[in-house]
């Protein structure tokens, strides 16, 4: 690596006779990248943060507790006859009657061995449909918190990319510039003149 001396602030945008117009289009194609970076991803992450905080909300506020009765005995030996391990549990087919009078039947995890018409409590949209137990407000804040970090680092990442493709660019352009300024001056170099 190569030593490049003090580092000079602004340079780019300084008079200097060594500063060519690529220079100059480079300093604001960064700064234009890096606000757009910046810009893109705090923005996208708050509405994205948002739009999720706004439908787990929703959901606390729409999606209500039921009791479902067990349709069948379920099988498998019940909690009497030998101890299960914490948290088994068994598929099976579950009915309720929501708030208009309707009755919905629907698939919820039950201990084994329970019998017909055990008492189950399940989680049901405005229209009786099983749904899962929505999400307190401490998840939902982490929920919206972590989606928002994740789409703005998406979206800020965009610009930025965009940025090194353009950087990369120019940086080529100058490079193929100071060749064709060495090819045309380098071999004076070593001559004497006068």
């Amino acid at each position: 690596m190569a030593f490049r001396g003090p580092q000079v602030w602004f340079w780019r945008w300084r008079r200097n006779p060594l500063r060519r117009r690529v220079d100059v289009v480079e300093a604001w194609v960064v700064l234009g990248a890096w606000a757009l970076t910046v810009l893109a991803g705090v923005l996208a992450g708050l509405a994205a943060a948002r739009s999720v905080d706004s439908g787990l909300a929703r959901d606390r506020a729409t999606w209500h507790q039921a009791v479902a009765r067990v349709v069948s005995r379920v099988p498998g030996k019940s909690a009497g006859q030998k101890p299960k391990p914490d948290g088994e549990r068994v598929w099976t087919q579950v009915r309720w009657t929501v708030a208009d009078g309707s009755a919905h039947t629907g698939q919820v995890r039950v201990a084994p061995g329970s019998p017909a018409g055990t008492p189950v409590r399940v989680w049901t949209d405005p229209r009786g449909h099983l749904v899962t137990r929505p999400a307190t407000a401490a998840e939902a804040t982490f929920r919206a918190g972590l989606l928002g970090t994740l789409v703005g680092t998406a979206a800020g990442a965009v610009p930025f990319i965009c940025g090194r493709v353009v950087r990369t660019s120019l940086e080529r352009r100058r490079l193929a510039h100071w060749d064709a300024e060495w090819a045309r001056l380098g071999p004076r170099w070593g001559h004497t003149t006068g």
